[in-house]
Parts: structure tokens; C-alpha cells; sequence
């Protein structure tokens, strides 16, 4: 018999990043550049989940990425994303942003507006190595189209609750959620900004708003 095992990780458990020198913050839900943890790899296709706070006139120069998914949600603010594959956007809240690395690309994500910035950052592992360069921006995602990530086989589902509404957890092999606002109830866990659950087999969940609250939901079927 399957059993659901389901791992909550708060935000304070987070590793803290950035350059505050620069008005870079981060806070890192897996192992990343020095903080580096064997037993926090990765869950499922999920090897990131950096929110990253940038003030105003602050990013990250030009660098390079290969052989990984990136996906970026905007919490507040205004992202100014340049590649070297010629795109140039500007990403808002509402929006999802997709990089898909493939073979090798080079970006820079900057903060070029007068208020600040905050923004989840996601990275998965895809199923192949190797391919060509992809871009999108999906402007205004809805909670009834989930995105796929069919690079990585995962699907991200964004859910906006009302306090008291519920949404059901897919029944799949991985499911990661990350609360960006709001506190929601997860069987007998509150879990509010920044806590994040990790759920394995997961079957007959569901997630129920405390608050007016805005959950980030990956489907994945690949560890």
C-alpha cells in the first residue's frame, strides 16, 4: 500500500542568500552555492525555490545557465529580463516567466523600476540534457490553466484562495507547494508566507484558505 508522506519545511528554515551590500536578498528552500546540504537536493523535478527580494536600481548581471527549467513568478514589483537569445520583457506580477536553458543561455534579471522587487524563482531538472534555447511569458495565468514544464514533466498550478475555499492537491507521484501570501491549512498544518510543503504519493488532499492566500502548486512526476 502506498502511503502519503507529506514534509512541511518553514520559512525560516530557509538559507539565506544575496548581497544585501548590492540590495540582493535571498532565501533558498534547497541546497545552493554555499549552503550546501546532502539531504536538501532536490524534491521531485525541483532543484530551487529561491524568493528573491531586490531593491530598487539592483539585479543580477549577465550569467549563464545550461540543462535547466527556470521559472519565475512575480510576488511584487517589476522584473526586467534580458537573454542572449534576444528577448527583452518586462515580467509583473500576474505573469509567469519560462527559461528554458537547454544547451546554454545567458540572462540578466534586474529590478530597474523605483519600487522594490520580489519574485519566486523556480528551478527544475529536466528529462533530457542538451536542446534549444525556449522563452515564454504568459501574461495574466488563471488558477483553472495549469503551466507545463513538459521539459521536466511537471505542471505548475497557481491557486488564489478566498478565506474558507478549498483546492484540491493532485494525486501524483510529487507534489511541492509554496505559499506566496496568505495562511492555508494542509490536513492539521498551518502553513503561512514562505513555508512550503513536500508531498510524496500524494492522494485525496486538499488545501484550504485561512486567509485570502495565493499558493504556487507543482505537479511533478519525476524524483
Amino acid at each position: 500500500m502506498v502511503r502519503v508522506t507529506t514534509e512541511i519545511r518553514r520559512a525560516a528554515e530557509r538559507y539565506r542568500g544575496g548581497d544585501a551590500a548590492a540590495g540582493i536578498t535571498s532565501w533558498h528552500a534547497f541546497s545552493f552555492g554555499p549552503h550546501y546540504d546532502p539531504d536538501n537536493l532536490r524534491f521531485g523535478a525541483l532543484i530551487a525555490c529561491n524568493e528573491e527580494q531586490l531593491a530598487p536600481g539592483a539585479g543580477f548581471d549577465e550569467h549563464p545557465h545550461s540543462h535547466t527549467e527556470i521559472v519565475t513568478w512575480v510576488v511584487e514589483g517589476e522584473l526586467t529580463h534580458r537573454d542572449s537569445t534576444g528577448h527583452e520583457t518586462l515580467v509583473r506580477p500576474g505573469d509567469l516567466q519560462h527559461l528554458s536553458a537547454a544547451d546554454g543561455v545567458r540572462h540578466v534579471e534586474r529590478n530597474d523600476t523605483g519600487a522594490p522587487l520580489t519574485f519566486v524563482q523556480m528551478w527544475l531538472t529536466p528529462l533530457r540534457p542538451g536542446g534549444t534555447p525556449r522563452y515564454e511569458l504568459v501574461r495574466g495565468v488563471t488558477d483553472s490553466t495549469p503551466y507545463a514544464v513538459p521539459e521536466a514533466g511537471a505542471r505548475l498550478h497557481v491557486r488564489r484562495l478566498a478565506a474558507g475555499e478549498r483546492t484540491k492537491v493532485p494525486d501524483t507521484a510529487y507534489v511541492y507547494i509554496h505559499v506566496v501570501r496568505g495562511e492555508v491549512r494542509l490536513d492539521e498544518d498551518r502553513l503561512g508566507p514562505g513555508d512550503a510543503a513536500r508531498i510524496t504519493d500524494a492522494k485525496g488532499l486538499e488545501v484550504v484558505g485561512v486567509t485570502a492566500a495565493e499558493l504556487l502548486l507543482w505537479e511533478m512526476q519525476a524524483g
